[in-house]
Formats: C-alpha cells, structure tokens, sequence
C-alpha cells in the first residue's frame, strides 16, 4: 500500500507540472518567472548599451559641428582680410621663388640656411614635395602642398599637422 501511495504522489507530481509545479509549492520562482526576468536585464542592458551609443554618436556629431564652425571661421577670416592669410608682401614680398599656385602650407619658417634646408629635407624624405620660398627681409620658408584650391590646402594643413610634419604654428600663404 505504501508503495502505491508513493506512486501516486510521484505521479501526481509529474503531472501536474513537473518541476515548476515543486518550485511553486517551495516558494521558488517558476521557469516562465526566470525567462521573464532574464528578458528584462537584456533589455535593460540593450537600452544602456544604444545609450552609450547615442552619447557617442551626438559627441561625434558635436565635433563635426565644431570643425565645420571652425573652418568657416576661418574661411570668413580670409574674406575679411580680403582673401589672404599671410601675404607674401606683409613679409617684404617674395626675393627670388616664384610661386606658380595660389596657396602652399609653410611648415617652417628660419632665418639660418642650413635650418630650413634641414627642414626640406625631412619634408621630402616625408614623401612632400618642399620648396624654399625667399623674403625679401631674410626670411627663409618651407612650403608643401602647393595648389590652387582653398578646401585642398586647409584639407592638407590637417593631415599635415595631424602627422607631425607641420608645427603648430605653421600657415598658410596666399599668392596674390
């Protein structure tokens, strides 16, 4: 008899649920409970997951919309100095060179020969092709990038500065 009460208790379990059905009576949660619990932290982690990406991507967009409010200051600087950065005149006008583009990037600017030679140098070994512009008050210049469009030279000033081979306070200079 004993046996058969087991059996029938055994088999009541079984049929009525199984393991949820013991995890109810013990006061654990349900298999459905844990399934929807863990539907909630992943959603929970999704939505901080694309938080941190639309943080991201609005810093990202922030900086595009500063650079571009940068270059257009720059380029309203150069209507308002009527189209020049640095004209060659402002430096007693240009000695011996020739310029045969409108713009070029100076990287260096020596009163010493032999320095801006140097600087030349590391320009070609670079892989620019570099010019040494003469002033008429002494000045020696360094220029790369020679080229007649505007957004190309502030495009390479960038690159330039970005890899090193341009100093901080290296400029432009316009051909007049």
């Amino acid at each position: 008899m004993k046996k058969s009460v087991i059996l029938f208790l055994s088999l009541t379990v079984v049929l009525s649920g199984g393991c949820d059905f013991a995890r109810k009576v013990a006061g654990r949660p349900t298999a459905a409970e844990l399934e929807a619990k863990r539907v909630a932290i992943a959603a929970a982690e999704e939505a901080r997951h694309q938080a941190r990406l639309d943080s991201l991507r609005r810093v990202e967009q922030e900086m595009a919309d500063s650079l571009a409010a940068l270059e257009a200051r720059l380029l309203d600087s150069l209507s308002q100095v009527k189209g020049t950065i640095l004209n060659p005149s402002k430096l007693g006008g240009l000695y011996t060179t020739k310029l045969e583009t409108r713009y070029c990037i100076v990287v260096g600017a020596f009163r010493t020969r032999s320095y801006a030679e140097r600087k030349l140098q590391r320009c070609n070994e670079a892989g620019y092709t570099a010019t040494i512009i003469s002033f008429r008050n002494g000045l020696l210049a360094v220029a790369v990038c020679p080229s007649d469009s505007l957004d190309e030279t502030l495009r390479k000033l960038r690159e330039l500065r970005g890899n090193g081979i341009c100093p901080a306070d290296g400029w432009i200079l316009v051909n007049a």
